[in-house]
């Protein structure tokens, strides 16, 4: 699982659509959610969101980081003139949050809810753990939460147990008890069939007898991203608050937008001697804490994945770009390139295999130069023919390919590629020369 944090805005309208499920106060409340960054027309966004010109409203930074409220990023209350003043004011802003600097470049509005602090704002959370998942309860929410967390109520919700089966824990709610719990219940029900892996709504609070969620934080699980298309729609997970992208990491991204496969790069030490080129989200989570946990982290230099069936032409590009990325640099210790995975369910591993194959017939020369070994671990649709292929490289590639199939476990060829003496394996290695 690889938890993903997704905007507010994203969030908001996922969440508002499945409670509008349940509860009927909820229905086209998604519809009035705006979202702001630096290429967008402020008369088309008001032709399209007719009741910004009409309701007071709420701006705030939409970029994965809290406590805006107490570094001065919020305006409340305001008309749609004072709002989108506010807004380019502070649009493509350097500004620090914490200990962490980065630009301003996204923004939310949405109407703007009256309510006293005091007696007002509760707090509500879900998070997933190994074995079941915790909700979060407090009648004291808002800004200084933290301050009372020992009055937050804690409900454990046991794996495959239904919300319906289990008694909340529930803080002193006065009338508002049972509409409270209808609440958050139906927001269990959200959560889990959005796959969430944590959700935070801090405060919610109510307005004329309805219960208004005002700041959301949540994140989800992008390897579920095949099942949840009618649910989070075209959802984006935009980097990190601060967080800057390589060129390199650019141009995958931009291969990403235009698949409906998922290919995925983050660069963590450019000079490391330690490459993965891992398929599936869960794999390359396995992999890089393997690493981690064989006392290699600091020569991790990449973290990433490419799964969901892409092309040969898209996984060539992919691979490309890795093995640019690693040739550049020498390391007189010689380096480790890791093609790794799980044993897929669709993804066609002799197609993808087609185009690394060909990334490293290109990169031949400077993957002799550079000292590399290869180490391929696969299973999965004509995982067969592909490791077949990539053993026939070995044989005039000219560097050393070791080559396992699913008969040797998914993370030995870590420990083999890392260990000063390799642990043998159950299959079938071919290195340069084609020495068996």
């Amino acid at each position: 699982m690889a938890q993903r944090g997704i905007r507010e805005y994203e969030g908001k309208k996922i969440l508002f659509d499945g409670l509008a499920k349940h509860i009927p106060s909820f229905k086209g409340k998604s519809e009035k959610l705006a979202l702001v960054t630096p290429d967008t027309d402020p008369k088309q966004l008001a032709k399209e969101h007719p009741w910004l010109l009409k309701e007071k409203l709420v701006a705030k930074p939409d970029q994965l980081f809290g406590k805006r409220g107490k570094h001065g990023l919020l305006c409340l209350n305001a008309d749609w003139k004072t709002a989108w003043a506010w807004i380019s004011e502070r649009m493509n802003k350097t500004v620090t949050v914490g200990k962490t600097t980065g630009e301003l470049n996204t923004f939310m509005i949405e109407p703007f809810t009256p309510h006293r602090e005091d007696g007002e704002e509760c707090y509500v959370a879900i998070r997933a753990y190994r074995d079941y998942d915790m909700v979060y309860l407090s009648n004291k929410g808002g800004i200084y939460v933290e301050e009372h967390w020992d009055m937050v109520k804690e409900t454990q919700v046991p794996i495959l147990s239904s919300i319906d089966e289990v008694i909340l824990n529930l803080p002193e709610l006065g009338e508002r008890r049972a509409q409270v719990e209808e609440f958050v219940k139906a927001l269990y029900k959200v959560y889990s069939e959005g796959h969430f892996t944590y959700l935070e709504i801090n405060p919610f609070t109510f307005n004329n007898g309805e219960i208004v969620p005002l700041d959301l934080v949540a994140r989800v699980d992008d390897t579920a991203a095949f099942e949840c298309t009618k649910v989070w729609g075209d959802l984006e997970f935009p980097s990190s608050f601060g967080q800057k992208h390589t060129k390199e990491e650019e141009f995958i991204r931009k291969i990403d937008e235009g698949t409906g496969a998922s290919l995925k790069l983050t660069m963590l030490n450019p000079d490391g001697r330690v490459w993965n080129m891992v398929a599936g989200g869960g794999a390359s989570v396995i992999y890089a804490d393997t690493v981690c946990d064989l006392g290699h982290s600091k020569e991790l230099a990449n973290y990433g994945e490419y799964s969901g069936d892409p092309s040969a032409e898209d996984t060539y590009q992919y691979a490309k770009t890795i093995l640019d990325l690693m040739t550049r640099k020498k390391d007189p210790r010689g380096k480790v390139l890791i093609i790794g995975g799980g044993i897929a369910n669709f993804t066609d591993v002799a197609k993808t295999f087609k185009g690394i194959i060909k990334a490293l017939t290109e990169y031949k020369q400077k993957l002799v130069e550079g000292k590399v070994k290869i180490y391929v671990r696969r299973g999965g649709p004509n995982y067969k023919e592909g490791l077949a292929n990539m053993r026939r490289l070995g044989e005039t590639l000219g560097v050393p390919i070791e080559v396992y199939g699913p008969e040797t476990h998914m993370t030995a060829v870590v420990s083999m590629a890392l260990n000063p003496s390799p642990a043998k394996a159950n299959g079938k290695a071919v290195r340069a020369g084609g020495k068996k």
